[in-house]
This record gives C-alpha cells, sequence and structure tokens, in this order.
C-alpha cells in the first residue's frame, strides 16, 4: 500500500467534482507573502509530508489566522513543532488555505476484500474518532442511499440546524456522496478519506484528504 501525498490526493478528489478550498503550496516565507496577499484572512497553515498521515499529531496545523504578522509566526513554529516530533519526515512544504466556517464531516471509501469498494458518512474532525458516528454502504449507492446515509448518523440533527443555526446544504452533500461513490467504483484504490469536509447552507469543501493506492 502506498500513500499519496496531500496534493496527489487533492487532485484525484477534484477530478470527481468535490471541491476543495482555494490554497496553495508554499516553500518558503516568500512565497507564503505571496500567495497570502492572493487570499482572504483568516486562512489556515498545514504541514505536507507524505511521511505524516495526521498533521495534527505532530503540531502541523494552525487555524484561523488572521493577519501577516501571525501567519509568519505560525509558518515558523509549525516548521518547529514538526522537526521535533517528526524529525526524519520529508517535508514538501505548507499548504496554506482559506479558512472556511461550518460543520465538519467526513466521507470516506476502502476497498473491502468481501463486499468490494465501500463509502462512509459520519461527523468528521475529531468527532469521528470519538464517537464513532458514521454510516457505511457498499458501493455502487443511489441518491436515495446518499440521502439515508446522511440522515441516520446520531448527529444529524447538528447538521439539520440546532438552537436557531442554520443546516447544511443537504442536496449538495448528497453530490459529494455521489461523486465520492463514482470515485470508489472507478478508481483502484484501497482507502479514502476526505476529512474534514467543512459544511454550511451554502456548500460543502473539502479542506484534507488522504488516499491509499
Amino acid at each position: 500500500m502506498v500513500e499519496m501525498d496531500f496534493l496527489e490526493s487533492k487532485k484525484l478528489i477534484e477530478k470527481y467534482g468535490v471541491k476543495f478550498v482555494k490554497g496553495k503550496l508554499v516553500k518558503n516565507k516568500k512565497e507564503l507573502i505571496e500567495t497570502t496577499k492572493k487570499l482572504k484572512y483568516p486562512i489556515t497553515l498545514k504541514i505536507v509530508s507524505k511521511d505524516i498521515s495526521h498533521k495534527s499529531d505532530v503540531g502541523g496545523v494552525a487555524l484561523e489566522i488572521q493577519n501577516e504578522k501571525q501567519a509568519l509566526q505560525k509558518y515558523n513554529e509549525i516548521l518547529k513543532r514538526v522537526k521535533k516530533k517528526a524529525p526524519k519526515a520529508k517535508i514538501q512544504g505548507i499548504f496554506v488555505q482559506e479558512f472556511i466556517q461550518g460543520k465538519q464531516v467526513i466521507v470516506g471509501g476502502k476497498m473491502d476484500q468481501q463486499f468490494g469498494p465501500t463509502i462512509l458518512f459520519g461527523l468528521g474532525g475529531i468527532f469521528v474518532e470519538l464517537m464513532k458516528d458514521v454510516s457505511l454502504r457498499i458501493c455502487p449507492i443511489t441518491r436515495e442511499d446518499a440521502k439515508e446515509m446522511i440522515s441516520e448518523i446520531k448527529g444529524y440533527a447538528i447538521l439539520k440546524g440546532i438552537r436557531g443555526e442554520k443546516g447544511i446544504n443537504m442536496k449538495e452533500m448528497e453530490s459529494v456522496l455521489m461523486k465520492v461513490n463514482s470515485l470508489m467504483m472507478k478508481e483502484k484504490i484501497k482507502e479514502l478519506d476526505i476529512n474534514p469536509l467543512i459544511a454550511n447552507e451554502k456548500e460543502i469543501i473539502a479542506v484534507d484528504a488522504r488516499v491509499i493506492e
């Protein structure tokens, strides 16, 4: 099994029409500043390395950065933390992306030895590990299957919107599941995690992805 790097994973899911947050890989402070001038604050910084699967575990993520000074500071801090916690990791750079407000969900896929390609949906970020609140289907799925996958998780009320909060765009979420279904059916991959996808009332945008061939 070979894990694609972040940019390869991003390219694959975009090929199937899953929207990815606006951003760019930078390799030095000059590129960082040039890139931030083209993006809207707040922004997020993430380490990119084939040797690092879980960026947060090595301190490789900084969220909601508000200005250029803070961006430079967080850039230095990420590199320092990662080099300390993962000294052997080959760093490709840092991905600079716009920070998107919304609820975190996960869409995943796996090639099961018995059933073939499968697809997963649930609350994303740390919730997927803490709560194990997910729904699963064997591919191919229909639009109705996608709708059921969203509605049957325990956290469905959160996605619908509670205490005056706006719910997510359910139709768009169904579309994302259908796109990942196509990916799992057509591509020869063993595992896929789009986590998190940021879901709000307007759109569903991927901010991270991991693919294993």
